[in-house]
């Protein structure tokens, strides 16, 4: 398998969800980016903004167990990693795994449930395993997290801390439709009775698990030149001499941004990274993971502001 092949899958996988979705291609993309580079993703937008919908149509195109975690405030860690039960008949605990033992996993609205069980994710995302009663069980090779998460309502939610941030390669804002894909939509759903489910749509799984396999080795071979590398750490690094932010991006950032522009490389035709793969995911890639200063709270800054700053002041290697 070469780029051209890993370039036809993801025209595939987009042409299977728009049979279903309307619209969000920057969003079905960096999805598709994070696939293949074994990243998380964390999609945050309003109400009705097809956030679930979109992980489910990207999980029907896949040919990997799916998983869906509703989070809610009295959701506990065992209720998602799983946890040992007593037999009484054979006298003797046995493992009960939770819905975390899949391939990929939505975390819908990931902010509605206390600190103490969004941890239970961490062990999961960084290292694919899970830790219960000493044990150490190993999750798929696959294991990718899709979380949601409203930023409208704070009443009964609770910030992910940054530790829990920081394992998301890329965070994506998902805004509200054009007028026109907007029109697409109610006219679709006007035609026929209710919102239809991804199952009604048909979408297809279009990548098996071998070729998931194959396409990630194709990835990685996809050329990353010195001068690249030091222009992912000079950004990387500017984060941390901005007085606009008081925490900048971590090393993981860095680390998680060279190999999503590989995968973008590859997904474009290309075996090798061009400065603009790093500029077009860096913004996604380093937006949730830094920390504003108290003056630019109070002047009103966006962190997207803050970093686009950085990106467009950053000499990028010709």
């Amino acid at each position: 398998m070469d780029v051209t092949d890993v370039q036809a899958m993801g025209a595939r996988v987009r042409d299977e969800i728009a049979r279903g979705l309307v619209g969000q291609h920057d969003a079905v993309e960096l999805m598709l980016i994070a696939l293949f580079s074994k990243g998380h993703v964390l999609l945050e937008g309003p109400p009705g903004t097809a956030k679930t919908f979109l992980a489910q149509c990207f999980a029907a195109c896949l040919d990997l167990d799916f998983g869906r975690i509703q989070f809610t405030p009295d959701l506990m860690p065992g209720d998602v990693i799983g946890t040992n039960l007593f037999n009484f008949q054979t006298n003797t605990f046995s493992l009960t795994r939770g819905p975390i033992f899949t391939d990929l996993l939505l975390a819908d609205e990931i902010n509605r449930t206390p600190p103490k069980t969004q941890a239970a994710l961490l062990e999961a995302m960084q290292e694919r395993r899970v830790t219960i009663d000493g044990e150490t069980y190993q999750l798929d090779a696959n294991f990718m997290v899709v979380a949601t998460q409203n930023p409208i309502e704070q009443q009964g939610t609770y910030p992910l801390p940054e530790a829990q941030l920081d394992r998301f390669l890329f965070k994506h804002l998902m805004a509200y439709p054009s007028e026109e894909d907007e029109f697409r939509i109610v006219e679709a759903h006007a035609k026929g009775v209710g919102m239809p489910s991804v199952k009604d749509l048909g979408i297809e799984a279009i990548l098996t698990t071998e070729q998931l396999a194959e396409a990630t080795e194709t990835v990685l071979k996809v050329t990353l030149t010195e001068e690249v590398i030091r222009y992912v750490t000079r950004l990387v690094r500017a984060t941390r001499d901005t007085p606009s932010l008081t925490v900048g991006v971590s090393p993981r950032a860095g680390v998680n941004l060279a190999i999503a522009a590989r995968s973008r490389a590859a997904l474009n035709g290309r075996d090798y990274v061009i400065p603009d793969d790093v500029k077009a995911l860096a913004l996604p890639a380093m937006r949730h993971r830094v920390v504003l200063s108290a003056s630019a709270e109070i002047e009103g800054r966006a962190p997207e502001d803050i970093i686009q700053s950085i990106i467009e002041q950053t000499e990028a290697p010709r």
